[in-house]
């Protein structure tokens, strides 16, 4: 069995798919641009409906795509559509469901994919999040026509780079057979991109024991240079990808296959650690109700009275040795330099939950022990109570 076939093997045990329906990729960004860019070429220009609680990266594929992101809100339950919050017409080309911090809510996922139906679109899901779990139905059968997940930075697995997109083997013949022609032939990433990816651990590791004065202008420098490959470059908070779609390096998919089988105990930690949280912070803080489900999430999500207390949360937290999270503030995180090429404007009222939340939201870390939970736990009820 080649490492390869493990890994999309793998991806296929644990979602009762076919492992001929995956492909794997360099990043999940350019997984979803591929998917975009046929859909567009097959069915024409037109909208995705999405929302703003996201990552730059998460939009930046529709725009190179041909696009235009149109933002629906989201529930305050979930940080997902609100499928009542959804507008669709004939010139909706897909409907995105992400499932936030790894949040998959089934009544979500079926109010998104029968609007996605109503309107002749596809349904795309972004479970970068929660690698290796679609949203299903009430038989197990998946919700989704294509199904994007990340092997990346900050993720589920300790791989940093790759990604796979699953194609369902129930979308219309003439778009899925573009998709999978075009997936199955990315060319492999160059030989540069291989080696810059490959020292990326080691090079952050050296750069966050530099002061910040020496590193920040020396991580621009080594960006710019071509010589480090950020989790977010520049361009990509202008609408634009750095990249060519392309396939992982087989040191890559080397990794993926090294890390996978570890993956349900890593569920098992990060389930551990979101429910210390649920049960020990529920009281003092506003919980979203869709982590108090104890799913394995990627990071823990919370709300602070107001924008002021979740950033000085955020920094009190970061003094005391516990990287609290700021996903997602502001929307489109880390931020928008060109606004205009994104089409969102801040302050539509249409986006009240999505902007309310992108202020007070707060994250915490849950690949920990229950007992550092816990210590995390003491910190945030002191620093609230302050």
């Amino acid at each position: 069995m080649t490492e390869h076939t493990a890994v999309t093997g793998e991806l296929a045990r644990r979602t009762g798919t076919d492992a001929a329906d995956w492909f794997l990729v360099f990043k999940a960004r350019y997984g979803m641009h591929v998917v975009l860019r046929e859909l567009a070429r097959v069915r024409g220009t037109g909208d995705v409906v999405t929302q703003v609680l996201t990552c730059a990266t998460a939009v930046d594929p529709i725009i190179a795509a041909g696009l235009r992101p149109v933002y629906a809100d989201i529930d305050a339950a979930t940080a997902a559509i609100a499928p009542s919050a959804l507008t669709t017409d004939a010139a909706t080309r897909a409907v995105v469901l992400q499932h936030t911090f790894g949040i998959v809510d089934q009544a979500t996922a079926l109010g998104l994919r029968a609007a996605a139906d109503a309107a002749g679109a596809i349904l795309l899901e972004d479970a970068a999040h929660c690698v290796g779990r679609l949203a299903t139905d009430g038989t197990g059968a998946p919700l989704a026509d294509v199904s994007v997940h990340s092997f990346g930075i900050e993720k589920m697995l300790p791989t940093r780079f790759g990604g796979a997109v699953w194609v369902s083997p129930r979308l219309e013949p003439e778009l899925r057979g573009a998709i999978v022609t075009a997936l199955g032939g990315l060319p492999t990433i160059g030989r540069r991109l291989d080696l810059v990816t490959r020292a990326y651990r080691t090079q952050n590791r050296v750069l966050n024991r530099l002061p910040g004065a020496v590193s920040r202008p020396l991580r621009r420098g080594l960006v710019k240079a071509g010589l480090l490959e950020p989790a977010i470059a520049p361009v990509e908070q202008r609408g634009g990808l750095p990249h060519a779609p392309a396939a992982p390096s087989p040191y890559m998919v080397a990794q993926a296959a090294a890390a996978l089988p570890h993956l349900a105990e890593q569920e098992r930690l990060r389930s551990a650690a979101v429910g210390v949280y649920v049960d020990e912070l529920s009281d003092v803080v506003e919980v979203l109700d869709g982590a108090r489900s104890r799913q394995p999430l990627v990071r823990f999500p919370f709300l602070a009275v107001d924008e002021v207390a979740a950033e000085r949360l955020v920094e009190a937290l970061a003094q005391r040795g516990v990287y609290a999270g700021r996903w997602y503030r502001p929307a489109l995180f880390p931020g928008a330099l060109d606004a205009a090429a994104y089409g969102y404007v801040p302050g539509d009222p249409r986006l009240a939950v999505s902007e309310d939340m992108v202020a007070r939201l707060v994250n915490l870390p849950t690949n920990v022990s229950e007992e550092r939970a816990r210590q995390i736990v003491a910190h945030v009820r002191e620093l609230v109570a302050d």
